[in-house]
């Protein structure tokens, strides 16, 4: 597991439930295994925003902010957020329509329970993290 160099970001997870928690932090080490493997990102920044783990391209500002977070209005979902001004979220629609549930053009959610398509949300992950590089 990445270790947490922010301790405001470790104190989020840890007030999670344990189950959140798991999820969340499964989606975390997605996001640190894709960006380490996707040429051109170098490292991550994780930080809060929003009151919300969050990561940046700050280095190599290849990428648009990824945000991840449970949804206190539904506890028995989780979900990871994009920033609605891209085109990030119309490109996954259009390429995975089948394999996951979105929010608007901001977040693709999961429920506690659901089994996580993993290839293909790494290449959404991926797409956000060299957004600034790929777009027209």
């Amino acid at each position: 597991m990445q270790p947490f160099t922010n301790i405001a970001v470790a104190k989020i997870f840890d007030d999670y439930p344990p189950i959140t928690k798991q999820k969340l932090l499964a989606l975390r080490e997605l996001i640190f295994s894709t960006a380490a493997s996707t040429y051109g990102v170098g490292e991550i920044e994780e930080t809060l925003k929003w009151g919300e783990p969050a990561y940046v391209t700050t280095q190599s500002k290849s990428g648009s902010t990824i945000r991840i977070h449970s949804k206190a209005s539904t506890p028995h979902e989780y979900a990871m957020y994009f920033n609605c001004r891209t085109t990030l979220i119309e490109t996954f629609k259009t390429l995975f329509p089948n394999e996951f549930r979105y929010e608007g053009n901001r977040a693709i959610l999961f429920g506690l329970t659901d089994a996580v398509p993993k290839d293909a949300l790494a290449f959404c992950i991926a797409g956000a993290l060299t957004y600034h590089h790929t777009k027209p």
